[in-house]
């Protein structure tokens, strides 16, 4: 029976680690469909690009500095190029590993959603080299390695602090050093939208990245004892309908329309949100964060406009504003049952103590987060004498300018025939 759960095991957490791979998928369906025409190629392009070099870093530092022995107060030690070394899990280590490369490959790709449209190719490699290697491992390790968080009790299960937040903080140190897309923002500080060119394709985006979150949360059990990752999948799925069921009504009322963006997003962030309690929280309390999320990513994306953040892909109204709330829910909503990691939460009688917990996480690891990454872009952006493509290649789109070609060379060939035709 050892050796069977020892199986069964490995073989729920690969197929999860492939669903969450998946997600890539899902990413760049949302993010080409998000932006202009003129941007869908290298969007795509960039996306499996960076999330294979990712990986290369993780195996070489990555998994050492959030999982390995001999740890210090920011990382582990040990484990440097992973080839297979025993862990001693109660599954294959090899397949936790694959799991965990996973989750940095996400982490990355929201990271990289605040570059979009702008930056330049040679910016999203070394940014991707040292993200993946210094930023998102030291939050990992502060709280799923053993570190310091995880001896405070701190509650994230299966990410909205370690992936979404810290994916989060990077963006919004990116958007602040590259400022807005030419014709975000009028002088008087008023905003044009800057339409996605298909909200098919974010649509599908979308379904594949809620398809792939049951790898994300219910995986993260790394067990089938019990059949506890039905729970868990569970209260995944009733946060994302709520969340998409909030920024609906939520935009009706405010706008006179059911934004279709708005609705997209509230499913985001309805799972972005109950990653961090899936696995510590009732049903009910998982609708009650659900529907707060699709509510704050509506006004969140409203602020953010507001304050001049230009934000193309939603990383900060979607993974920000959630991950923090879903990291804070736990020291609401956290039962005695549940509540494996850390105490029950305020309305289950364990004070303000984990809500002090989950509070602190939320700000140290959001901190060194953004400041992390704005001193690594600021470095690459005096080492290439820039971050940002030139204006002229910013109008021409970067899949020409980047890549040579266009996403779609038939539709800009044909612009281009008549152009000349017209002259």
């Amino acid at each position: 029976m050892e050796d069977m759960l020892y199986l069964m095991n490995s073989l729920w957490v690969m197929v999860s680690a492939i669903l969450v791979i998946f997600m890539i998928a899902g990413f760049i369906m949302l993010e080409a469909g998000s932006t202009r025409m003129k941007n869908a190629g290298h969007i795509a392009g960039k996306t499996a690009f960076t999330f294979g070099l990712a990986s290369l870093v993780f195996w070489a530092v990555g998994f050492a500095f959030i999982f390995g022995d001999n740890a210090n107060f920011f990382v582990g030690m040990s484990n440097f190029f992973y080839s297979g070394a025993d862990l001693d899990l109660g599954l294959s280590s090899t397949v936790f590993f694959v799991f965990q490369l996973a989750f940095a490959g996400i982490a990355i790709t929201i990271a990289l959603g605040g570059f979009a449209e702008r930056a330049k190719l040679s910016v999203y490699v070394l940014f991707t080299i040292l993200f993946s290697a210094i930023v998102y491992p030291v939050v990992a390790h502060w709280i799923w390695g053993g570190g310091w968080l995880a001896e405070h009790g701190k509650q994230d299960f299966a990410g909205s602090t370690v992936v979404h937040l810290t994916g989060a903080m990077a963006a919004l140190a990116a958007t602040i050093l590259l400022k807005p897309r030419i014709g975000r923002f009028n002088k008087d500080g008023s905003a044009n939208a800057i339409h996605g060119h298909n909200q098919v394709f974010t649509s599908l985006g979308v379904l594949i990245l809620w398809v792939g979150w049951f790898g994300f949360n219910a995986g993260s059990t790394v067990s089938v004892d019990a059949g506890f990752f039905g729970f868990v999948a569970l209260n995944t799925q009733l946060a994302a309908g709520a969340g998409a069921v909030a920024a609906l009504i939520i935009s009706w009322v405010t706008l006179g329309k059911s934004d279709i963006p708005t609705i997209l997003n509230g499913a985001l962030a309805g799972l972005v949100a109950i990653t961090a309690s899936c696995a510590f929280v009732d049903t009910w309390a998982a609708v009650v964060i659900g529907l707060i999320a699709g509510v704050l990513v509506f006004y969140g994306a409203k602020w953010m406009e507001k304050m001049g953040i230009d934000d193309p892909i939603f990383a900060l109204s979607v993974h920000g504003i959630p991950g923090i709330w879903g990291t804070l829910s736990t020291g609401f909503f956290a039962t005695p049952d549940l509540a494996a990691v850390g105490r029950p939460g305020l309305f289950y009688g364990g004070g303000f103590e984990q809500l002090g917990v989950q509070a602190m996480g939320v700000f140290v690891s959001g901190a060194f987060a953004f400041v992390a990454s704005f001193v690594i872009l600021f470095a690459i952006k005096k080492l290439l004498g820039g971050l940002r493509v030139s204006e002229e290649e910013e109008i021409m789109g970067l899949d020409i300018s980047e890549h040579g070609t266009y996403g779609y060379p038939e539709v800009f060939a044909d612009t281009k025939s008549k152009a000349a035709g017209d002259k």
